[in-house]
């Protein structure tokens, strides 16, 4: 069990979201595209990607390689029909296109060479929450650039201005901004277009697959922290449905918070269309309290509250070292298949010139057509 524990860990360590039991349900749709500089010898990593995910499950997906926009879900197969498919896929083909150049000039503003890979990547989409009565209520629009997985660009939809977290990306920052009617695109899209097509899927995926609600199993573990004589205690839960769930971790009955230095990665999806959420805590390794997994989810009948038993996976073990090696190793390279692949979670970057919308079918575009050679400083 405790390998299992460690590999969780380090794997779920990536994200971050959280999701809490309400009636109201949330639903989310985004597009992430992500462009390398170079080619590098990683199964299923390509030069350029690009992804649809509603509530975080992959819905359409296109690569450098296979050059096809594909559905990835039974659903969008049989109700969406050939033609949008063909345009998606020269839609997406053109973005290929257009991040290609974009990597090398924006390698070129930031004064870096092509020894190293860099990462050009773009997210956008709407979330919404479906109310009790059925009606759907806009949220919040995310459209965010990032380079080497740091923040350059977002867009404000409440003040339709463009945000820029650092000073490479002022010029842009200017030049989009100075350009309003765009401005108002991008906040038409993300409050109305996007909506539109997540109820569209919604409806879609409705009608053709409905999966029997899963309650919870919950675990309680821990493992050495990196001070020394402290470790991580982790709550998980997993294999539940739907999706929202609400958990905590006790110490004497009590929750602890942010401020005691919880940390949450967050609901994610399980293969098997079920959901996982971890939390964590580091205290320390000879703490005689008591600690509990709280974990709420309306398949259960009550909360179930799973007591940790005070055990740490590789507090004594000789091969303490060694497993903490491979695990530095396990996370090192999830890292960079994480950020090379999407998603967590940071999607932000710099495209200081044409802005293209993924707008369901991937044929809309916006943006004066020039590339990011046109704001270089």
């Amino acid at each position: 069990m405790c390998a299992f524990n460690m590999y969780f860990v380090v794997l779920v360590f990536l994200f971050a979201t959280l999701s809490t039991v309400d009636s109201v349900e949330s639903w989310s749709l985004n597009y992430i595209y992500t462009a390398l500089s170079k080619p590098v010898e990683l199964p299923g990593i390509h030069e350029f990607t690009a992804m649809g995910l509603m509530n975080d499950k992959q819905i359409d997906y296109y690569d450098s390689v296979s050059k096809k926009k594909i559905p990835k879900q039974d659903w969008m197969k049989e109700k969406l029909p050939a033609d949008y498919w063909e345009k998606g896929t020269q839609s997406r083909k053109s973005k290929e296109q257009w991040f290609k150049v974009n990597v090398n000039i924006l390698m070129e503003r930031m004064r870096h060479n092509n020894t190293d890979v860099h990462i050009l990547q773009w997210k956008h989409g709407c979330e919404i929450d479906q109310q009790p009565d059925g009606t759907l209520k806009f949220m919040k629009g995310i459209d965010q650039y990032s380079y080497d997985g740091d923040d350059f660009l977002s867009f404000d939809d409440a003040t339709m201005q463009w945000v820029a977290p650092v000073d490479q990306a002022q010029l842009t920052k200017r030049k989009w901004d100075g350009v309003q009617i765009l401005n108002q695109y991008t906040k038409g899209y993300l409050e109305k277009e996007c909506v539109d097509w997540l109820s569209k899927f919604m409806e879609y995926e409705d009608k053709e697959f409905s999966r029997p609600d899963s309650p919870p199993k919950v675990y309680a573990f821990a493992k050495k922290a990196r001070t020394a004589g402290h470790v991580r205690l982790t709550c998980m839960a997993t294999g539940f449905y739907p999706k929202d769930v609400l958990m905590h971790i006790k110490k004497n009955g009590v929750p602890l918070t942010k401020h005691d230095g919880v940390q949450s990665a967050g609901v994610l999806p399980n293969d098997d269309e079920t959901y996982q959420i971890r939390m964590s805590v580091q205290i320390p390794e000879a703490d005689k309290e008591t600690y509990e997994c709280y974990v709420d989810h309306r398949t259960l009948k009550e909360p179930i509250v799973e007591k940790w038993d005070g055990k740490c996976c590789d507090c004594s073990s000789a091969g303490a070292v060694v497993i903490g090696a491979v695990t530095a190793i396990i996370v090192v390279l999830i890292f960079v298949l994480v950020v090379l692949f999407v998603l967590h979670r940071r999607g932000t970057i710099v495209i200081p010139g044409l802005r293209t919308t993924d707008c369901g079918n991937g044929v809309a575009a916006t943006g004066n057509g020039v590339a990011f050679s046109a704001v270089k400083t």
